[in-house]
Formats: C-alpha cells, sequence, structure tokens
C-alpha cells in the first residue's frame, strides 16, 4: 500500500483509522525539566566561555559550544550515537532546548568529535571544577569518599592505545575512574591503554583532584578506598600528605596470614562444634611491607562461610580512627562502586569510543561523563524523593519519554504534553525543585 493514501483503516478493527498528521510531536517533553536545572546551574555559559575546539574554519553555522549542548542532551535523553542526530534534526523539544530552528545532523557532530584534542581535554577538565563549584554552592556536602576504580571499555578492530586485559579476558580501554561514593558523582575519569595495571598513574591521576578539595574546599573531609589494584605505598603516603583519610585492601601474603593466626586459632576454637554455620572474627595488627618506609595499621577480617570449611581473609591498610570491625565495613561498602559503573556503561554508554584515535576517544569519553553528572546532579538535587534511587532508564522511561505537541502562537511556543501521563504530579514537582534551588554565596 503506498505510503501517500493519508489515512489507513485497520482491518484488525474497521472503526481504527491511523495517519501520520498529528502535528509537529516530540516524545522527548521530559528533556524540558533538564534544560531548566542545566540553565540553574550555568551550563551554557561556561559552555560558551570555556569550550572551543582548534577549528580552522572561519565559519560554522553549528558552534562547538552548540554541538557539546546538543550532544549532552541526546546522551541523556539515551542518544548515544551520532547517526541519532539525524532522526532528531526536526525534533520541537530538542530545538526548543537548545533554541535553533534545525539541529546539527550525523556529518557535523562527527566532524564535531573529531577536532577534539588535547585542549579540548583540559577544557573538559575546566568545564567539571565549575560546574562542581556551582553544585556545591548549592549543597555543599560535608565528606567526599574518593572511590577509586577501574574497568573495561571493549574495543572492536585496530584502535589506538586498545590492548588485551588479562584481568578481564578481553581487548579494550582499562580507564580509571573516581566517584564521589557517597553522591554516585563522577569526580574523574581517565582514558587508559588496554594493557595498563589497575594503579598505573594512579597518583598524578588523583593529585589535581586532592589539590581542587584542599584549595576550593578546606572543609569538606577527603576519605579514599581502593581495592587491592590500588595497594601502593606511593598511594598511602599521598592520602597521608594531603590529609585523606583512607583504606586500601591488600593482596594476601604469608606475612599477613602469620600476623593474623591470633585471629585464626580463636575461629578454630569458636567453631570447633560446629563446623557449619557463618562464623566471623576481627582484629589489627601493625605491619610494615618491605617497600614501606614505617609500619601501618592493618585491619582484617577472618570468616567462614556457611557450610565450608576453609577460610576467608580480608586485609585493608588504614589510617582510620575506627574500630576493626567498623574500618572493614567501611571498605567493604565501596561495593557501590559497582552500581556506578554499571549506571555509566548501559545507562550513557561510556563504551561509546568508536574513533580510531584515542585522543578522539578519550574525548568522546569525558563527554559521556559530563552526561553522566549532569543527569546525577539532576537526579539527587530536583527530582522527587521516590524517584531519587531509581536507575537512569526508569526515569526516562517515566519522566523523559513523555509525548508532547507543539503549538506555535505568535508570542509563545507552547508544548501540550500527553494528558494521560501517570506522572504529572512528579513532573510539576520536579519543576518546582529547580525553580527553589538558591546557591549559597561563599
Amino acid at each position: 500500500m503506498p505510503y501517500s493514501v493519508k489515512e489507513l483503516q485497520l482491518e484488525s478493527n474497521k472503526q481504527i483509522k491511523i495517519n501520520f498528521e498529528g502535528g509537529d510531536l516530540s516524545s522527548d517533553a521530559g528533556l524540558l525539566l533538564v534544560k531548566e536545572f542545566c540553565e540553574k546551574i550555568g551550563l551554557e555559559p561556561i559552555l560558551k566561555l570555556f569550550f572551543k575546539t582548534n577549528d580552522t574554519s572561519l565559519f560554522r553555522y553549528h558552534l562547538d559550544d552548540e554541538n557539546l549542548r546538543q550532544k549532552l542532551y541526546q546522551i541523556i535523553a539515551g542518544y548515544f550515537s551520532d547517526d541519532d542526530s539525524d532522526e532528531l534534526t526536526t525534533d520541537p523539544v530538542m530545538k526548543a532546548v537548545l533554541n535553533k530552528s534545525f539541529l546539527a545532523s550525523q556529518p557535523t557532530m562527527s566532524r564535531f568529535t573529531g577536532r577534539l584534542d588535547e585542549d579540548t581535554m583540559r577544557q573538559f577538565e575546566r568545564i567539571n571544577t565549575l560546574l562542581r563549584k556551582k553544585i556545591y554552592q548549592i549543597r555543599r556536602p560535608e565528606f567526599v569518599l574518593l572511590d577509586l576504580d577501574s574497568t573495561l571499555l571493549n574495543t572492536y578492530g585496530k584502535q589506538e592505545g586498545e590492548g588485551f586485559n588479562y584481568h578481564y579476558d578481553a581487548h579494550g580501554y582499562h580507564p580509571l575512574l573516581c566517584y564521589d561514593g557517597i553522591t554516585g558523582d563522577l569526580l574523574k575519569i581517565e582514558l587508559r591503554n588496554g594493557t595498563d595495571y589497575s594503579s598505573t598513574g594512579v597518583e598524578k591521576f588523583l593529585q589535581p583532584l586532592l589539590d581542587e578539595y584542599l584549595t576550593a574546599y578546606p572543609d569538606i573531609k577527603l576519605f579514599l578506598r581502593g581495592d587491592s589494584g590500588f595497594a601502593t605505598p606511593g598511594l598511602y603516603t599521598q592520602a597521608e600528605t594531603n590529609g585523606c583519610t583512607y583504606a586500601i585492601r591488600l593482596k594476601i601474603n604469608q606475612s599477613l596470614l602469620g600476623l593474623a593466626s591470633f585471629l585464626t586459632d580463636e575461629l578454630d576454637l569458636a567453631t570447633v562444634k560446629n563446623k557449619v554455620d557463618y562464623a566471623v572474627r576481627y582484629g589489627e595488627f601493625m605491619y610494615k611491607a618491605a617497600a614501606w618506609p614505617y609500619p601501618r595499621r592493618v585491619v582484617c577480617k577472618v570468616e567462614k562461610p556457611q557450610n565450608q570449611l576453609t577460610y576467608l581473609y580480608t586485609f585493608v591498610v588504614t589510617n582510620l580512627d575506627l574500630p576493626a570491625e567498623q574500618a572493614v565495613d567501611f571498605y567493604c561498602n565501596r561495593g557501590k562502586m559497582e552500581n556506578f559503573i554499571k549506571e555509566s556503561k548501559n545507562g550513557f554508554d561510556f563504551s561509546s569510543v568508536c574513533s580510531r584515535s584515542k585522543m578522539v576517544n578519550a574525548n568522546r569519553l569525558q563527554i559521556h561523563a559530563l552526561a553522566y553528572n549532569i543527569f546525577n546532579w539532576f537526579r539527587r538535587l530536583v527530582l522527587p524523593k521516590t524517584m531519587r534511587k531509581l536507575r537512569v532508564d526508569t526515569i526516562r522511561l517515566k519522566l523523559m519519554k513523555i509525548a508532547a505537541k507543539a503549538v506555535y502562537k505568535a508570542r509563545y511556543l507552547i508544548f501540550r504534553l500527553c494528558s494521560s501521563c501517570p506522572y504529572k504530579t512528579e513532573f510539576f514537582e520536579t519543576l518546582q525543585n529547580i525553580r527553589n534551588l538558591t546557591a549559597k554565596l561563599e
């Protein structure tokens, strides 16, 4: 049947007819809320002032900061690929959010990302710092928990810097990440070669972040956590000399097992008559590895899992002023990191490292990380309490993917949102929360 026919009748129900003359419609009306929030934190002027590629062209219709904003809004709405730009060029909500008559197409967006270089990498670092300052003016945390970790971003083909990572048994990049373990904010991310070890470059990576907090936010207490991949003497010293309280897991060795033998003996006595139920003992001791300049406190957990005879050992080097059990629990709570990483990769497509150039991929990763942070700030600062713990895909479904019809008046553009939307109350509550945001003067 030709598509030129204006109206089609369904064979399943003769009383139903369909056509594509519903008007100027969009399925992403919730982006208007994100736009209001970004306006409140000053995203647009920051990008205009501090983002510019080394573009040799004398004229471009779509400017660099506009392309970056378009990419951020697309990612937040769930459109990760440059190809998605072609499908959104006339979307009324996207046009209104960006205040443009039409959007940049896929070739324009691909050329834009291809121009990203070392200068734009430094610009992204500055933009993140400035936006963090804005957020902390609205709500300053009492503590910041620097959770270090690494992950694998899969690659396919001969991409610069990719390599086989034996831990993940796959080819890809091996980026270094630092989240705030309390809020989920991504404080910093750096793309690294696939063959790099977890702790490769971690001190250089972390120092600018520590300097920022010590200089701009000296009243915020810093805590640091990392798994055994980050058990390096240089990182302990760096934390100690920068006023940072840390808890980092140690790999098991014979010296540690010998020092923890008193806990093993206690557990033997406690389970001599019951080898079935779970049992655990906590303790601590001072330990000096060969590469350490002086002894450090190590807290230990020895446990016998239910229905097992083999003991499990957890050793954590720390300068926490807490009893051994609480110090171990503090470290073990870093399991949230896996949720943050999963949200970043699945919800914001951190694996979108599709360029042959490692530098371009590093910049693309910064764009996706910035989109993650904008949404995470949006979620915890203005969403209703009932929605703040939801994953991004659920929030998109409930609050972003709302149908809207654009009605053009002489002086106004009116968006008529879906009348049957089940989340009207949450929509208006979010809008009111955005309007209530106020920055604390410093």
